[in-house]
């Protein structure tokens, strides 16, 4: 099997896995294909031929990603298509807007222990303690994990 082959193999596998954790799987599929491309940059048509979707799909997952932000447009001097690529430092990006989430988790442990009106001694109390300890603890340690990854990354650079 060749290299090209071996790479849309796992690229599909990878798109899986975004699938079961709950992303459309065509836009699982666009994001791995760009994650994997020899490309700089891809087009529409580009993604369109590779994975063998529609134009609307191949928008529609893009639409999605560029919200996100984990695809950009690029510009491409000489033609009069758009380019898409991943942008630099998209992972550490994803993961602080991953702190949202954490303090909403958090928030919702404490909601429902002020539901309980201190009544601390219930089951429910302890596992929400623990989820609002858990999720307080990722919330203050995520921004200073992701600053060390960037000023790592800065170095290697």
């Amino acid at each position: 099997m060749d290299s090209d082959q071996l790479l849309r193999d796992a690229a599909e596998r990878l798109a899986l896995s975004f699938a079961q954790g709950g992303m459309q799987k065509t836009t699982a599929r666009v994001m791995t294909a760009l994650l994997y491309t020899e490309q700089e940059t891809m087009t529409a048509s580009d993604l369109c031929e590779r994975l063998s979707i529609s134009t609307g799909a191949v928008s529609t997952a893009i639409k999605q990603l560029t919200q996100s932000a984990m695809v950009e447009r690029v510009p491409a001097p000489g033609s009069r298509r758009e380019h898409y690529r991943f942008p630099k430092g998209v992972w550490a990006q994803l993961f602080s807007q991953q702190n949202m989430m954490l303090k909403i988790m958090k928030d919702a442990a404490q909601e429902g222990l002020d539901a309980l009106h201190g009544d601390d001694e219930l089951p429910t109390a302890a596992r929400l303690h623990e989820m609002q300890d858990f999720y307080g603890y990722m919330e203050h340690e995520m921004p200073a994990l992701i600053e060390r990854w960037r000023e790592r990354s800065a170095g290697q650079g």
